[in-house]
């Protein structure tokens, strides 16, 4: 693989070559999509993707799929340990003289937060540890949303799912809080550590970028906003991806090895988490038939006690 490194100052400097081609049976919208076709410009073609049950399974429908790269399909569990495999064959092959290094590949997992924050987190802390080399992407629409749009322990609170309704006993919908992935992940001391995303495609770019020069596990955490799940027009997925950041909900960092959290974004003026909630259907319950007041302040309560946490840092 080429060792030459791109310097990503604008969108201008971003790759026009496509890596995930369209036409693909995902949704309309699909915020995480589009993060990883932004990912895939920085990895190029020569990758084995390896996924993780879930939405993303809809991206192949076999013998076919859209990316110009392998494609390794697994269950929702066992990603982390397929790429394992992948990368212990890759290394004989290697070290036995069957392949040249210039012909390595990047082994890259593909994985919903239901994957990553529930069924597959025991697998992926065991590749963590055992420094394996290689990519994690998670596309976090904060559900189970290829089942129909379960709670995940990615699902917000306040919000409403299948399995988390609006009832006068749960009258905000989820009650529990989001687990804080990027933190479980960074005590592991993984090699490289990020968030990132589709509205912001240079910060996304960058980081990936400098992932190429790291060996170790490099995990990512995308966000995607999800049309269907979330119920919103298509049209603003693009919308709520910066409102997201903006209202400080999502916040741009990374980590390297056991080093100090940098934020690559910080909003100039956060904006209200009430922009980001309206308009949403699974936070419709917050605002009709009566605007829940108490639960929307503790939500930006949540947000406003983070970021005091960073200015103090």
């Amino acid at each position: 693989m080429s060792g030459e490194m791109t310097a990503y100052r604008s969108l201008k400097d971003l790759s026009r070559e496509e890596f995930i081609l369209p036409g693909t049976s995902a949704c309309g919208g699909c915020g995480g999509l589009e993060a990883l076709r932004l990912a895939a410009k920085v990895l190029g073609d020569r990758v084995v993707y390896v996924n993780a049950a879930g939405c993303f399974t809809l991206l192949a429908v076999f013998p076919f799929t859209p990316f110009r790269g392998s494609w390794l399909y697994t269950t929702m569990g066992s990603a982390p340990a397929g790429a394992q495999g992948v990368r212990d064959a890759l290394d004989v092959l290697i070290a036995r003289g069957k392949l040249p290094p210039e012909e390595d590949v990047r082994v890259v997992v593909v994985a919903g937060d239901g994957s990553t924050y529930d069924m597959a987190l025991s697998s992926t802390s065991g590749a963590i540890w055992r420094n394996l080399d290689f990519w994690y992407f998670c596309y976090d629409n904060e559900s189970y949303g290829n089942t129909g749009v379960q709670m995940s322990s990615a699902t917000p609170y306040a919000a409403r799912t299948q399995t988390t309704p609006v009832t006068p006993r749960t009258a905000e919908g989820t009650g529990q809080r989001r687990k804080d992935i990027f933190e479980i992940w960074r005590v592991h001391r993984p090699a490289y550590v990020a968030t990132v995303s589709p509205r912001y495609p240079v910060d996304l770019a960058r980081k990936f970028e400098k992932a190429k020069t790291i060996r170790g596990p490099k995990l990512f955490l995308a966000a995607a906003p999800c049309p269907t799940g979330w119920e919103f027009d298509p049209a603003k997925t693009i919308e709520y991806a910066r409102l997201q950041v903006e209202t400080g909900l999502f916040p741009l960092k990374a980590a390297a090895g056991g080093g100090p959290v940098v934020h690559t974004h910080v909003p100039a003026r956060r904006r209200p988490v009430e922009e980001y909630l309206r308009g949403q259907g699974r936070f419709r319950h917050l605002f009709e038939p009566v605007k829940q007041e108490a639960v929307i302040a503790r939500i930006q309560e949540d947000v406003d006690r983070y970021w005091a946490g960073v200015g103090a840092e």
